[in-house]
């Protein structure tokens, strides 16, 4: 009989995001940052092949981002008002966790479940965060699909992409949650 952890099982339930731009100081420290990033590297990963890895910015660097999404937005075209949100987002930030996809070239292990398992650290990365008392959000953005950009700013090689920047802090208030799905349409039942 497997033992239940009812504990776990209800935070799992209740779980929610916070929106990066409720999230203030204080922010967590390298050492709640590492207990953090311990928990989601023990994401799943085939062939232990660890196809992900973490870039923590904090404060002046979270600034340097918003200032070069300034420039780059225009350059590419990128429409104003989703560059001016991107850019108060980072500006206002003090601690954001990029999860970089970094697969492997190996045959026998696909490379998409190579970057689902970058995404399952990104959840892995949130949850920690939730349970140790910050708030957290996991997003992403116009300039982290943009290759020239996150290999000019954050160091990516170019097999690298960003699956998604956990920001992390302190909750201003409760987020309010969003709607759930309804299972009965999302769960198909086969039994022969």
């Amino acid at each position: 009989m497997p033992v239940r952890n009812q504990a776990a099982l209800d935070f799992l339930l209740t779980r929610k995001s916070y929106p990066a731009k409720m999230l203030t100081a204080p922010y967590p420290g390298r050492k709640d940052l590492i207990e953090m990033l311990t928990a989601a590297a023990r994401t799943p990963d085939h062939g232990k092949l660890e196809p992900w890895r973490f870039i923590v910015l904090n404060g002046a660097a979270l600034g340097r981002l918003a200032d070069a999404m300034e420039v780059r937005g225009p350059e590419i075209g990128e429409d104003p008002e989703k560059v001016s949100k991107s850019v108060a987002t980072y500006r206002g930030a003090g601690c954001a966790v990029v999860v970089v996809s970094s697969p492997v070239a190996l045959d026998k292990i696909p490379t998409s479940e190579q970057v689902l398992s970058a995404g399952g650290a990104c959840l892995a990365l949130v949850n920690a965060a939730t349970a140790a008392g910050w708030g957290a959000s996991w997003i992403s953005g116009w300039f982290s699909l943009d290759p020239k950009f996150v290999q000019d700013n954050l160091g990516l090689a170019v097999h690298e992409t960003v699956v998604g920047i956990v920001h992390i802090g302190t909750m201003k208030s409760d987020a309010p949650d969003r709607p759930r799905p309804d299972l009965a349409k999302k769960i198909s039942w086969v039994e022969a």
